[in-house]
């Protein structure tokens, strides 16, 4: 295999096979830290914030307030989309990358040491949206970086197994994240998790940040950026371009995002406070079933991935789709009703809907752009459903089941997105088998 201007092609060289595997593991490690962050405060969010910076408030009002910073952090990121779009297709992927990787690792290590509002009062709340904000902006930067790190520097014929090495990033980081709140909830009597045990993770941020410069400064650039660099003809406003040219993919993308990342934070956050309402059910009990469902997304993401480079994009991900609105309605029965085993298994196979559409879903956004324009392209596209599905989703399950009385409302609530995102996948073209380093094949008939 031989570097060539489209990517990974010919006959291996020992030079481009270490690239590759650096472009990999660049990628995977990068996106566990950045998500293990991003987990990590999802997690107190929903254990620990509360209490400790809304104090003052009703259960159900804290918990609506909780939730509410965590969805600032979903606001940020089309905006660190856009910056690092900008720079990512203007300077390249790897300078880019440094910086989101270092945004996320020192906020997160601040929220660790930062105090409670009995402490140092409205200041308290006021610095958590601050560093909420400064963590949007670096994942809203992070993903399409990492994605096409991969997916530009290897066989082209594998593209959605590639760019899934970014995806795992999701899955690792929520396993180490919840795995530690896991462990210091089981470990620690309650007070001294709520008042000093939860920091413990925040903290160990800075040393895998440590860990994950050192192994993206050995990478080069992606062949196809650096090809567009050599015949200078990286755009000057990418990001305005993406969106002049290009909005209908931009506005797509966001859609088919709705099913897979909307459930997915009902599934893994408010789930914590869901089930723990349950007086027979612990912290513990349900940190343990996501934690499982996690570790099963590590193996189930590169499988999907690998079945979309066979079989498309778009049919794989139609199947996950189509499963997260069958699963809606029995999902939340069992969260209610079901007993300890019921609720496990309930947890668990939450995630297999996820994995079908998470795997692909880095190739079909990425491969939806061309070369010059698709750092901020399909980083807006990824993002702007943060804003519409991921941030709100908790927020909005915490109001339809205070107003409703019943978890119904939730179930039609995951309906309505599983629906957007069928109808936006069919509309968005499946570029699977095209090559994607060609710049005619973004061109409208």
């Amino acid at each position: 295999m031989v570097l060539s201007d489209k990517g990974v092609t010919g006959q291996v060289t020992p030079d481009s096979r270490v690239q590759v595997r650096r472009a990999a593991l660049a990628s995977a490690v990068g996106t566990t830290i950045e998500w293990y962050d991003f987990f990590l405060y999802n997690t107190a969010a929903a254990l620990v914030f509360p209490h400790l910076f809304f104090p003052a408030s009703s259960a159900y009002a804290g918990a609506m307030q909780s939730f509410a910073t965590y969805a600032v952090g979903f606001a940020a990121r089309p905006v660190g989309a856009a910056i690092f779009g900008h720079w990512g297709d203007r300077i390249g992927r790897k300078a880019t990358l440094i910086v989101t990787l270092l945004l996320m690792g020192i906020s997160s290590g601040i929220v660790g040491i930062l105090p409670g509002t009995s402490a140092i009062g409205i200041a308290a709340p006021l610095l958590l949206v601050l560093l909420r904000l400064v963590q949007g902006i670096a994942i809203g930067g992070e993903w399409s970086g990492s994605v096409l790190l991969a997916m530009e520097w290897g066989d082209q014929r594998k593209r959605g197994l590639l760019g899934s090495f970014a995806q795992i990033g999701v899955p690792v980081g929520l396993v180490l994240g919840t795995g530690g709140m896991t462990l210091l909830s089981a470990t620690l009597s309650p007070a001294a998790f709520d008042s000093w045990g939860w920091r413990i993770p925040f903290l160990l941020s800075l040393a895998l940040v440590a860990v994950g410069l050192v192994i993206r400064l050995k990478i080069l650039e992606t062949p196809m950026f650096a090809k567009l660099v050599q015949n200078r003809q990286t755009a000057r406003t990418p990001v305005l371009d993406a969106i002049r040219h290009h909005w209908r993919e931009i506005l797509l993308s966001a859609g088919v995002r709705f099913s897979e990342q909307m459930p997915f934070y009902l599934f893994t956050s408010y789930v914590l406070i869901y089930v723990v309402s349950r007086p027979e059910f612990s912290k513990t009990f349900v940190l343990n079933a996501v934690l499982v469902g996690a570790a099963c997304e590590l193996a189930l993401i590169p499988l999907f991935s690998a079945l979309s480079d066979t079989f498309g994009r778009k049919r794989v991900y139609l199947c996950g789709a189509v499963l997260t609105g069958l699963i809606a309605f029995p999902y939340f029965t069992i969260l209610a009703h079901g007993s300890h085993v019921l609720v496990f298994v309930a947890v668990v196979v939450s995630f297999v809907p996820h994995a079908l559409q998470y795997g692909p879903q880095a190739a079909l956004i990425g491969e939806s752009f061309p070369t010059h324009l698709r750092y901020g392209g399909a980083g807006l596209g990824y993002q702007l459903a943060s804003v519409f599905a991921g941030g709100p989703a908790p927020l909005l399950a915490t109001w339809l089941l205070h107003t409703t009385g019943t978890p119904y409302a939730i179930s039609g609530y995951i309906i309505v997105a599983a629906v957007v995102t069928v109808v936006c996948v069919v509309v968005l073209k499946d570029r699977s088998k095209a090559d994607i380093d060609d710049v005619t094949v973004y061109r409208r008939a």
